[in-house]
């Protein structure tokens, strides 16, 4: 509970007394506990739902800046958070204010009465609750995690269904092989409401294939069903995530999407990484298959999309004990497929040296991250800050390392060496990745003075 504070992390900590499990993934508490809420599971605007290992909150961010181009209200429910519990809820556009979300967190813990409760299920009834409750065009809910007996997969008929790139990740939970953890994804899928997905290794779309044809579900898959290309135009300019070269979308004049529908030409993907391109695909592909009536200006939205530490540069307290001419970013991918698309956007960066930080969460693959990135470091630092949620020790990452990493231990401490080194050896410009986790994400914008809005 180390990552809630404030107001809602006291109801949250009480809550959590009820039933301390830190996962137990079912649903039949959850449904219990709706019920006595009055369902408002079933009172939502149109949902899409979207599940998978790498990519679901760029995803569901694309799908937030499509909805909002195109003049919507638009909610959105995604996890974890970074820095406060509520950047979890989005209404209509703005952060829920904690006193609604306290209100309503009160309301729930009355409500069930003392009946046992994960904090997970109490916060997702709490997002619908509040989406419920507020008026709006588009619902976007992200699985916390698996999909099958996640507690969002209460959801009956959303308006369709996004699996975004599925690999390693949550063994002890999902299972130990690419076609366990395809089926506990694939139990978003309804029947009949149509399912979007991206490349995805052969093990896992013949799950998805299968489970689509059982319930009846129209499958669309990239590079089957539909497609999208970079359309180059210009090399990157200097300080840029990759190149054109890499495939990277620094440069790219913009997206071309096909599918049954037709062709659209959409604009090159704000958030940086090659990756983004099919993030920025699966979006367009859920709304156009929706069955919403979706206005042309949508699709602007793809150039507008925010998400933070996704390849995000930092500019605040930490960025600034850096020499000038060095950058500082920041990404939270923390799986072995992370860590190949992360290697998909370095070669980019081979224009001057790379300094990363990793910090881990204690259950992930240490090893399965590192290996695909290693060779583009300069530096290596172990990371493990105290506030650091479930942290992995230091020794385990230099371990996992193969000895190449040194020890920081924190994200201070390791910046202020880099910066003195940069110093002595007349290093004019560098950068620095902090990157293996989304709970040090937040750690580092938190001591970079970052604030959701």
């Amino acid at each position: 509970m180390t990552e809630f504070t404030g107001r809602p992390g006291e109801i949250l900590e009480r809550l959590n007394r009820l039933y301390p499990a830190l996962i137990d993934l079912s649903l039949d508490r959850l449904q219990a506990l709706l019920a006595r809420l009055g369902h408002p599971e079933n009172k939502l605007p149109p949902v899409i739902h979207v599940a998978g290992t790498n990519g679901k909150g760029s995803t569901c961010a694309t799908l937030r800046a499509l909805g909002e181009a195109a003049g919507w209200r638009v909610h959105v429910m995604t996890s974890p958070h970074l820095v406060d519990v509520t950047e979890r809820f989005r209404i209509a556009g703005q952060l829920v204010s904690e006193a609604e979300l306290v209100a309503t967190l009160e309301e729930i813990e009355r409500v069930n009465d003392g009946a046992p409760i994960t904090v997970f299920e109490v916060l997702t009834a709490a997002g619908f609750v509040l989406f419920a409750r507020h008026p709006a065009e588009l619902v976007i809910i992200e699985v916390g995690l698996g999909g099958r007996c996640d507690a969002t997969n209460v959801l009956t008929r959303p308006a369709a269904c996004v699996i975004t790139a599925i690999s390693r990740d949550h063994e002890a939970f999902l299972g130990d092989t690419l076609a366990a953890i395809a089926m506990e994804k694939a139990g978003i899928i309804k029947p009949g409401v149509p399912v979007v997905t991206g490349y995805q290794h052969p093990e896992v779309l013949a799950v998805l294939r299968a489970e689509a044809a059982k319930l009846g579900a129209p499958l669309a898959c990239r590079g089957l069903e539909w497609t999208v290309e970079i359309l180059p135009a210009t090399a990157p300019s200097e300080g840029e995530v990759g190149t054109n070269s890499s495939g990277s979308l620094s440069g790219a004049a913009g997206l071309r999407l096909t599918d049954r529908l037709g062709t659209l030409t959409l604009p090159a993907p704000s958030l940086p990484g090659p990756w983004q391109c099919e993030n920025a695909g699966l979006a367009v592909e859920a709304l156009r298959l929706s069955g919403l009536n979706v206005p042309d200006t949508a699709w602007q939205g793809v150039g507008r999309v925010s998400w933070p530490a996704r390849m995000q540069r930092l500019h605040g307290t930490l960025a600034a004990m850096l020499p000038a001419g060095w950058e500082l970013w920041l990404d939270g991918g923390h799986n072995p497929g992370a860590g190949e698309a992360l290697a998909g956007a370095l070669p980019g960066w081979a224009d001057a040296p790379l300094h990363m930080l990793v910090g881990m969460k204690q259950t992930k693959d240490a090893s399965g991250f590192l290996g695909p990135v290693l060779p583009f470091a300069t530096g290596l630092w172990a990371i493990s800050e105290p506030e650091q949620h479930l942290a992995l020790p230091v020794e385990e990452i230099v371990r996992a390392s193969g000895g190449r990493a040194q020890v920081g231990p924190t994200l201070v401490r390791a910046l202020a060496d880099i910066a003195a080194q940069a110093v002595v050896d007349g290093q004019a410009r560098g950068r620095v990745l902090i990157c293996g986790s989304l709970y040090l994400a937040g750690v580092a914008l938190r001591q970079d003075g970052w604030r959701a809005s």
